[in-house]
């Protein structure tokens, strides 16, 4: 039997919970890493304003965009770090109070992550809002909640990153490709 090794990380978790951090310092060591696309997608200008006025129109633009991700590393041959996947879409839409769209669910059945699930949790002591973060801490934490019982639900098994600093969450990530 061939030993399967992980060819996915993903980071996901608690908005402001250090994802982005724990990403560049990733790609800084030399690992593979994926940007958050809904970050990209809130930069580009209407993005605030879809997010805003079509939630469910930005939640399939995340789709999209975590899809073309998903496909850009699919022949790569080490493993690659994503901050988000697809279940973080469930995770949005739950927490907006939005239906799962087919697409979605079929998206999060069929296009799997194959290496360890890694969570910032909720982290008030380096919390804070931005442009594109615009949850208060309670919305954060309602989030990070969210976000967590989609990947559960799709039948991951979810890590918590400790509440430490980068390099000890990069060691953690390390550790588990």
């Amino acid at each position: 039997m061939a030993l399967l090794l992980p060819r996915h990380a993903v980071l996901t978790g608690a908005p402001g919970a250090g994802k982005t951090t724990l990403l560049d310092a990733a790609a800084a060591a030399g690992l593979t890493t994926s940007p958050e696309v809904a970050r990209r997608l809130l930069q580009q200008p209407g993005g605030m304003d879809l997010c805003a006025q079509d939630p469910l129109g930005f939640a399939e633009a995340m789709l999209e965009a975590h899809a073309r991700e998903y496909q850009r590393f699919a022949d790569h041959p080490g493993p690659v770090v994503f901050d988000r996947g697809f279940p973080d879409v469930v995770g949005f839409l739950d927490v907006s109070g939005l239906p799962v769209p087919e697409a979605v669910d079929r998206a999060c059945r069929n296009l799997r992550y194959r290496g360890p699930i890694l969570r910032a949790p909720a982290w008030a002591a380096i919390y804070a809002q931005d442009p594109e973060r615009i949850q208060d801490w309670q919305q954060a934490v309602a989030s990070d909640e969210a976000v967590t019982a989609a990947w559960r639900r799709y039948g991951y098994a979810v890590e918590d990153l400790p509440l430490a600093g980068v390099e000890q969450r990069l060691a953690v990530l390390r550790s588990r490709l």
